[in-house]
């Protein structure tokens, strides 16, 4: 059953709608209090109405009054806000005065004429600003190449950069894309992929200088990077071949310098070790020379001097230094047909005695002889 239904409740509240005041009426009406708000600025603007025609023209007085005090609270409110300035540490605030450019703010706080009289620009001059841009390009060998490459600025002079060129980044684009394609056609394209990066990055950096101080933008250059160098999509698997195969070959003759520098010193230090020997060797042999003659000539004036004498001790020097290198055996047959080894180089060299050798005849060949001999020695005695 509804709030507001006949005979809902009971007692002195009955029929009342709870959505009403306690006496059952309406809630205020939205016009209505904005009439009355109006109503109480006019009394305030106006300073009141009289009654009477006197009073009516005292309240038209009092409105103008009012009406003007408040515009110049407002324009002196327009005023300030237009003419009190902030300047950020990292900003710059360029004033135009009617259009034109007049000074540049500094960092803190600034007055100036309000607008339209002076406006004020504000320029970041601490940011350094990006731009990247990827191309094809033709090297000097007529070969295609891929590279994406990046330019990092700065302004410096926001008064040029905002009036000096009408778009500053495009301008800024399209020479570093004109700068690197001049570089680029100037190299072949085995020294761009492999070592030459970094030098065309300086190359193109150093160009680009130059063409951005002809149209004096403002704005410094801080770097030129490539990003990515590579050769079209369809080539680059046998691209990437030749690269590995040129890598291999430095990395091959990296190696084979080390083994160089690892053998030659010590080949020269070989070389340096039979040097010495060899002079060594010939020091030897000239002094033994030089003794032998020495000693030569010393004999020989002995020889001089004495002939048979030194004939003789000659002759047996000889015969000691002949016999001092051979073997000796003693034989002794006087008295049997017996042979008696004796090995003097053994027993004067330490080595144990060895076994006589077996008899030369058996013995009763050793009897026939022995009855034949004193016949033979009776014969020879008789001659």
């Amino acid at each position: 059953m509804p709030w507001n239904e006949p005979g809902r409740g009971g007692g002195n509240g009955g029929g009342r709608d709870p959505w009403k005041g306690g006496d059952g009426q309406q809630p205020p009406d939205l016009d209505e209090v904005f009439a009355n708000v109006q109503r109480r600025l006019k009394k305030i603007i106006g300073g009141g109405s009289g009654g009477g025609s006197g009073g009516s023209g005292s309240g038209s007085g009092g409105s103008i009054a009012g009406i003007v005090l408040l515009v110049a609270v407002l324009a002196l409110i327009w005023v300030v806000w237009n003419s009190v300035h902030i300047v950020d540490e990292s900003e710059r605030g360029v004033v135009l005065r009617f259009g034109e450019y007049n000074r540049t703010l500094t960092p803190g706080f600034n007055v100036t004429w309000p607008n339209p009289i002076e406006q004020v620009e504000k320029v970041n001059v601490s940011e350094v600003r990006s731009l990247e841009n990827r191309a094809r390009m033709l090297t000097g060998d007529e070969n295609l190449i891929e590279l994406s490459f990046a330019v990092q600025y700065r302004v410096v002079e926001p008064e040029k950069f905002l009036f000096n060129v009408q778009m500053p980044e495009g301008s800024l684009a399209h020479a570093a894309d004109s700068s690197l394609r001049e570089i680029i056609g100037t190299n072949n394209m085995d020294f761009i992929l492999e070592i030459g990066r970094g030098q065309i990055a300086l190359d193109a950096q150093e160009l680009l200088v130059e063409i951005i101080e002809r149209y004096d933008p403002g704005i410094e250059i801080t770097s030129f990077n490539l990003q990515e160098v590579r050769p079209p999509s369809q080539v680059r698997s046998a691209f990437d071949d030749v690269v590995r195969a040129r890598e291999d070959q430095i990395r091959f003759a990296n190696e084979a310098q080390a083994y160089a520098n690892q053998e030659v010193p010590e080949a020269r230090g070989r070389a340096a070790r039979i040097l010495e020997e060899a002079q060594a060797y010939r020091d030897e042999r000239i002094a033994q020379a030089t003794g032998e003659s020495d000693r030569f000539i010393a004999i020989y004036e002995e020889y001089a001097r004495a002939p048979e004498v030194t004939r003789q001790r000659l002759y047996l020097e000889t015969l000691e230094e002949v016999y001092g290198r051979s073997a000796k055996v003693l034989m002794d047959i006087s008295d049997s047909n017996q042979m008696i080894y004796l090995p003097l180089d053994k027993i004067r060299d330490g080595s144990p005695a060895l076994r006589a050798p077996a008899p030369l005849m058996s013995p009763q060949e050793q009897q026939r002889a022995s009855q034949t001999e004193p016949r033979a020695g009776r014969g020879r005695e008789g001659r």
